[in-house]
């Protein structure tokens, strides 16, 4: 839908450069509006976990962007939302959480757009409401009336958030049913508090989105716009933001600033590129040089993309401290102070550890079976030298430094420290 568009304004010229753009509802009304630098525009964040992870990169990075072209970015927090779970994409229904833990998560989530967008009074300041000021007062009869009426229950079949689950004969509650309805009014209610005519989102939400134009149109609002972006895979077709492990937490107490430097470092030759376009600043011919590269001098690219993007979510001096600890480790066969660390009280190495126990406790296995099978395959090392034997202890002759190191693989690193 870009092929014939040439975008006037700097926002929609950064989406449509760097891959951002999917779709949009009327990218001609909405160029000119960014162009004037009015633009005001939000996505929606449940809380449904203590922080956001690498899947949620695309969506930060489009208000990262808006922020960086004159347009004022809106991160909605769903703390009324996250109540009642959106159904997009999914089979089944979501755990309902405590209201508690989603305060909880709230607050992880907050951290993490602090790293991202600059927050104030000024006309660029992004803002950080919370659909909870306004989902959590309603009453039921009054928003029946004057919301309910201007939805079309055969529209809100059609679409593939509930189409697609009524087709797999897979149960949509009632609750779940209601989510577009309550989306859309967020849409309705950001353009009346803080004049918002643009939601963004990942392609799952074009229909969420569509359907809070609509009903802005039908309440009287000014027109209001809709863009999203690709759904976003690695070049094997894996999804963005997890790994064997687990998620890829945007959070360094839940994922070390090694190991996610060590994901970007470790992405597909075909994606090093299409990423440094999506997650850093890099200036775009200077992407281009870098995905010119070949052969094992595409190495060096994946190593700037891994500093690039580690430097933007924890700091440049850790994404520093986890390039040169991965040169320590994998170029120079050192072993880096700076890799994630776990302590042992020093009582357990002198009367032996485990080896099952240590690989748990480091985090790097889930549990012990997990241990004994890599151990069968050969996966796990201590002191880079292969465990072959479960039954094996860690004591005190395989300190280095005060420090054991535990390895799954070639690329996962722990310090055991005496403590």
């Amino acid at each position: 839908m870009t092929s014939d568009f040439r975008p006037r304004s700097h926002f929609l010229s950064v989406l449509v450069e760097r891959g951002f753009l999917h779709h949009c509802s009327d990218l001609a009304g909405l160029d000119q509006i960014a162009k004037s630098g009015e633009l005001v525009a939000y996505i929606g964040f449940d809380c449904t976990a203590p922080s956001l992870h690498a899947g949620s990169l695309v969506q930060i990075m489009l208000l990262h962007w808006l922020q960086l072209t004159d347009g004022k970015p809106i991160a909605l927090m769903g703390g009324g939302t996250t109540r009642v779970g959106d159904p997009s994409g999914k089979d089944t229904s979501r755990q309902l959480l405590p209201l508690e833990t989603i305060a909880a998560n709230k607050e992880g989530i907050k951290r993490v757009f602090a790293k991202f967008l600059n927050f104030g009074e000024e006309k660029y300041d992004a803002n950080m409401p919370d659909n909870a000021e306004w989902l959590a007062t309603l009453n039921y009869i009054d928003f029946l009336r004057d919301v309910g009426r201007h939805f079309s229950v055969n529209r809100m079949l059609s679409l593939d958030s509930v189409k697609l689950r009524l087709e797999r004969d897979q149960e949509l509650s009632f609750l779940e049913f209601n989510y577009m309805c309550l989306q859309a009014y967020d849409f309705v209610e950001l353009f009346k508090r803080h004049g918002c005519v643009l939601q963004m989102g990942g392609s799952d939400q074009w229909g969420n989105i569509v359907t809070g134009i609509d009903l802005g149109r039908r309440m009287g609002t000014r027109q209001l716009y809709g863009l999203t972006s690709p759904l976003l895979t690695t070049a094997s077709g894996v999804k963005m933001g997890k790994t064997a492990q687990g998620a890829v937490w945007l959070d360094e107490g839940l994922f070390s600033p090694f190991d996610y430097w060590q994901y970007w470092r470790n992405c597909g030759d075909r994606d090093t590129g299409r990423f440094l376009k999506l997650f850093t600043e890099l200036p775009l011919d200077e992407i281009s040089r870098l995905e010119a590269l070949a052969g094992a001098e595409i190495n060096e690219a994946k190593k700037i993309l891994a500093t690039q993007a580690t430097a933007m979510v924890h700091g440049r001096e850790a994404a520093l401290r986890a390039a040169g600890a991965a040169r320590e480790t994998f170029e120079e066969g050192a072993l880096a102070e700076s890799l994630p660390s776990v302590k042992i009280p020093a009582a357990e190495i002198e009367t032996g550890l485990g080896v099952l126990t240590a690989f748990v406790r480091s985090g790097l296995v889930a549990s012990t079976g997990e241990a004994r099978r890599q151990i069968k395959g050969g996966g796990l090392k201590i002191n880079d030298r292969t465990v072959t034997d479960e039954r094996m202890v860690i004591g005190p002759r395989d300190l280095t430094g005060g420090a054991v190191k535990l390895s799954l693989g070639r690329k996962r690193h722990v310090l055991l420290k005496v403590a």
